[in-house]
């Protein structure tokens, strides 16, 4: 059955050499969060705080945990949603595109317009979305993604790139789809999507 998923695409744990977040605090932040009940745990080239955030949100039945690593490519940093492993070395982005198809994955240009971006590149590359609104972006550089993703004809989403507890929930995307994960990942792609900033933001 469809229904609206409200989720933050991305998000990072102790397992980014740069973020503190505990997998317990996200768990705890999801089950206290009046409605974004869904998160990617994307950390850099790493999956191991997915593998953790999972195993303790098991033993609830009303929050989603979607795979997901952010994997810094030569070329700029790919968000990965639906893979459970990290790419092999070395990181193109045709590679890591490669990689994801294989698995049914979806790659969405992180925060295109910031450092380690793929820039005005990112047309250039089967990717299947843009994250148009970035928790972490000042708003011009959202606003030159948004354009992007408009040019591209790609759908945009979401993610506050929380690194500290207190930078998650600032936006999340809006997805028209069941909570089964692939459900999720051809609605994306589909562009049955939409962002949107929570109170938390300083976007507005």
């Amino acid at each position: 059955m469809t229904a609206l998923i409200r989720a933050d695409l991305h998000v990072h744990t102790v397992f980014s050499y740069d973020a503190s977040i505990q997998p317990k605090i996200l768990v705890d932040q999801l089950l206290a969060h009046p409605f974004i009940k869904a998160v990617a745990v994307t950390d850099h080239n790493s999956v191991r705080g997915y593998y953790r955030v999972r195993e303790l949100a098991s033993a609830y039945q009303d929050i989603l945990i979607v795979p997901g690593v952010e994997v810094s490519t030569v070329g700029g940093d790919l968000l990965l949603l639906g893979v459970v492993e990290v790419p092999p070395q070395p990181w193109t982005v045709e590679s890591v595109i490669d990689f994801a198809r294989s698995r049914d994955g979806l790659v969405i240009a992180a925060h295109p317009y910031r450092a380690f971006g793929l820039g005005d590149s990112a047309k250039n590359y089967n990717i299947d979305a843009v994250e148009v609104l970035n928790g972490g972006c000042p708003r011009q550089l959202n606003i030159l993604a948004e354009k992007l993703a408009k040019m591209a004809e790609l759908p945009g989403v979401a993610g506050s790139d929380a690194h500290r507890k207190e930078e998650l929930w600032t936006v999340y995307s809006e997805i028209q789809a069941s909570t089964d994960l692939e459900d999720i990942l051809k609605a994306i792609k589909r562009g049955l999507v939409r962002v949107s900033y929570t109170e938390k933001s300083i976007h507005f």
